[in-house]
């Protein structure tokens, strides 16, 4: 593998945390510059194993702010780009979808232009922009997402998605910019920001909280360990198609109320103090434009680049359980108020480094 210097956005976050923590334990040949504006879904504490590592190099920076965008990253020695950085909670973009569209949207934008720019300097290699199954709306009982199902976006988030995905698109055939794209089901795994469904689940069983369930429970998702994503991705950005979208996924469609049983069970083993934990469970009013199913078909990029999921879902949740439950000062710290206090603090350590 040549030597690559990748330019990880959003990578303090969830899944691009655990995508720096997949290069640099897997290649001794990758250099990595994060940058992350920090929001409360970013935490440096994801990233505190490698703040000492040369190969390693963190900016504080938002995607939407283009001119310190251009200004942090213009003189940085990078070859691809590996984009995550987004807003990415559905009810949020709901309460207030002007965030979504800055960041999703016009940070996409800035992101290609810089890149653009490198590009016709011949100093650059790839941009893979990692998006979301949600971006093609809702599934019926029957069918899969592939890489030529038709858009159709139900929520402020999934539409501003859907137009970064377009714009990256529109970049490789207008511009020529080697741009790849990935579209993922459902993630889940450590470093998990507690709002998301089963980290929500894993700390409320924990704390003795209501476990909200929306609607019936009936809605479906098909559910991707994080660090099968990662490795879908590298091998995306090292043997995708410039041009070409992979959609991936593992086959594995749970409905909420499945995973909310699953975690009660695997609590009640774990954490026996208020089981069954299945008493918690309360149902809720149904999300605004709830999609009802995703599944994703990723014969594509099994078939074409030889991806395959390394976790089954038994083992990759209670191994998710036991991270939540063996890192309680990780999410305590979130909870607790005193997260931004945090990061700030940390920041100005790695600044002064």
């Amino acid at each position: 593998m040549n030597t690559k210097k990748l330019l990880i956005t959003g990578g303090a976050g969830f899944i691009g945390s655990n995508f720096v923590h997949h290069v640099m334990e897997s290649f001794n040949d990758v250099n990595v510059i994060v940058i992350d504006k920090l929001t409360y879904a970013g935490n440096l504490k994801n990233l505190s194993k490698w703040k000492e590592d040369p190969r390693f190099q963190f900016f504080k920076v938002d995607i939407a702010d283009k001119e310190s965008l251009f200004e942090t990253c213009g003189g940085l020695d990078f070859t691809d780009i590996v984009h995550f950085a987004a807003e990415s909670h559905v009810d949020r973009s709901i309460l207030g979808p002007e965030e979504f569209v800055r960041t999703n949207v016009f940070g996409t934008f800035y992101l290609l232009e810089l890149a653009k720019e490198r590009f016709k300097k011949f100093i650059f290699n790839r941009f893979l922009h990692v998006s979301t199954d949600e971006v093609y709306g809702t599934l019926g009982e029957d069918g899969f997402f592939t890489e030529t199902t038709s858009y159709a976006p139900n929520s402020p988030y999934s539409a501003t998605k859907a137009g970064s995905d377009h714009l990256v698109r529109s970049y490789f055939h207008t511009y020529g910019l080697p741009t790849i794209t990935t579209n993922c089901s459902n993630n889940y795994g450590p470093f998990h920001f507690p709002e998301k469904l089963i980290p929500l689940m894993i700390l409320n069983c924990f704390q003795g909280k209501p476990l909200p369930v929306y609607g019936k429970g009936d809605n479906i998702r098909d559910w991707l360990y994080v660090k099968d994503h990662c490795s879908a991705i590298f091998t995306a950005l090292e043997k995708g198609i410039p041009g070409e979208t992979y959609v991936v996924g593992t086959r594995n469609e749970k409905t909420n109320l499945d995973i909310v049983n699953r975690i009660c069970e695997l609590m009640d083993e774990k954490h026996p103090e208020g089981a069954p934990h299945k008493n918690l469970i309360q149902y809720v009013k149904d999300r605004a434009g709830h999609d009802f199913r995703y599944a994703i078909d990723p014969s594509k990029i099994e078939t074409e680049l030889g991806w395959k999921p390394k976790y089954n879902f038994e083992s990759a949740l209670e191994e998710t359980v036991d991270w939540f439950l063996t890192n309680q000062v990780w999410w305590k710290d979130i909870l607790s108020g005193d997260y931004q206090n945090y990061y700030n603090q940390q920041y100005q350590e790695l600044k002064q480094k």
